[in-house]
């Protein structure tokens, strides 16, 4: 591997974002805050710049840096997928930070550089590399969150992330510690290589550095026992920081798990299935169950996030391409409701309140029947109603775990998605058959105003036609692994 030009265009799009936040970051010094809007523009340009670098350099398969570095399929993917959902966000976010003197530098430069560790993290080949990946994400969110200095609850909420990261962090590094102790590499493909090939005995050290690795995995998915993050840094955030840790970071968290797993411990499938099907099985009860006890959306949306999670953990232990498939495609859906739930939390904010509440949600319907309907969407493809996209993607993953012999399991999961409906049409109930409580117009830009439109519409459109997204998913999982 030689640094040439040639040699380095797999890496342009990252080296694109990092050249293009650093610049954000020394120009946003000498801008006055009236001026603000020019460091959002410069970060949407670094969004759109990275993923037409993605799209312009696509190609083969190929590994950089003694293969630490995977440009394959399912990375192209799950970055531009990271990238539109930054681009949302951005979108949906700006006038909830100016209203509350949050419109800063570092509110962008952080998004940027977390989502430059989520793009190391979905293409990492190497132990060191998925480690920095993730590091980098988890600093920048560990600032994000805090990012409201004033704020006693945003504080709190940074501090016990940072506390359970850092444990988190430190039992996969444990973890890693002990497959390179058994294996002798740190690259995820020599350590699949020497499992498979019968290199290294299958013994006590390898099986507890697998526990320790599924662990931390467990951690950045939000997979109960590991959950105990999610409600309180949901609910203590500031909303966009919130919609930002709820989605774009649930791709690298997928890749994550794919990379390691996958890629690299496939030889002891046996053993991780069955730590992922009592997580998952935690999860989605869990989850449900809690959920409905919560009179905070935002908190609620944490613990719905949960039992999500629970679903995707029920494609990847299926253990074949489809359930991969379908877990992929199960991510990308749940990416999308979390951008319109979270979305609509940001469109009902002004100056001085928070529209985080279950009752701020009341006769939305009698103050605006069109976003209440968009948010019917969501909450109808949350529950898993058809036609709504939400019913094929619990489908998709169901029927992968019902092939792979987990009858039981599939039965409990189908059981608790009835449960769940309970606090998802709860919102529906809330906004057309509620007198409203707030009467405050609801105005937003045209920019905001289409993105949510679209939002919403997507969960009917691709519940309709879920074929090409995910024909996407499949394609990237088989020409990665």
């Amino acid at each position: 591997m030689t640094f040439e030009l040639p040699n380095l265009m797999p890496m342009l799009p990252e080296m694109a974002l990092l050249a293009m936040t650093c610049f954000i970051l020394i120009f946003d010094l000498f801008i006055q805050d009236e001026n603000r809007s020019v460091t959002f523009v410069l970060a949407q340009i670094a969004v759109f710049v990275t993923a037409g670098c993605i799209v312009g350099t696509s190609g083969p398969s190929v590994s950089l840096f003694g293969d630490m570095f995977t440009r394959d399929a399912m990375a192209d993917v799950l970055k531009l997928m990271i990238c539109l959902s930054v681009e949302i966000m951005f979108i949906y976010s700006s006038t909830y930070l100016k209203l509350r003197g949050l419109f800063k530098g570092e509110y962008f430069v952080l998004t940027l550089f977390a989502m430059m560790g989520m793009m190391i993290l979905v293409s990492a080949g190497h132990f060191l590399t998925l480690y920095l990946g993730l590091e980098l994400m988890a600093l920048s969110f560990y600032a994000m969150i805090a990012l409201d200095r004033d704020n006693a609850r945003a504080t709190e909420a940074a501090m016990k992330y940072f506390v359970l990261g850092a444990l988190a962090s430190g039992l996969l590094l444990y973890g890693m510690s002990m497959l390179y102790g058994v294996t002798g590499s740190l690259d995820i493909a020599r350590v699949a290589l020497a499992i498979d090939s019968g290199q290294v005995a299958i013994g006590a050290p390898l099986v507890f550095g697998l526990v320790f690795v599924v662990a931390g995995l467990a951690f950045k998915i939000g997979a109960v026992p590991f959950h105990m993050w999610i409600p309180d840094v949901y609910e203590g955030a500031p909303t966009p920081i919130a919609l930002f840790i709820g989605t774009a970071p649930k791709f690298a968290a997928f890749a994550f798990f794919m990379r390691l797993l996958i890629g690299g411990l496939h030889g002891l499938v046996g053993d991780w299935q069955q730590m992922l099907v009592v997580m998952s099985v935690l999860s989605i009860v869990v989850g449900n169950v809690t959920a409905i006890a919560q009179t905070n959306f935002k908190r609620m949306l944490a613990y719905s996030t949960i039992s999500h999670m629970g679903f995707v953990l029920l494609g990847i232990l299926s253990g074949n391409v489809a359930g991969y498939s379908s877990a992929m495609y199960y991510m990308a859906v749940y990416v999308i409701m979390s951008l319109g739930a979270f979305g609509m939390v940001l469109l009902l904010s002004r100056a001085g309140f928070e529209s985080d509440m279950l009752d701020d949600f009341k006769g939305l319907n009698q103050r605006s029947p069109w976003y209440a309907f968009m948010l019917l969407l969501v909450m109808f493809a949350m529950a898993g109603v058809p036609p709504t996209v939400g019913f094929y993607a619990k489908f998709a993953v169901l029927q992968a775990a019902l092939q792979a012999g987990y009858v039981w399991l599939t039965v409990l999961a189908v059981l608790f998605s009835v449960v769940g409906a309970f606090y998802y049409l709860r919102i529906v109930k809330l906004m057309y058959f509620d007198e409203p409580q707030q009467l405050a117009p609801i105005a937003p830009r045209m920019d905001v105003r289409l993105i949510m439109s679209l939002n919403g519409l997507a969960m009917l459109v691709l519940g309709l036609m879920p074929q090409s997204l995910m024909s996407l998913c499949t394609y990237s999982i088989m020409h990665s692994f």
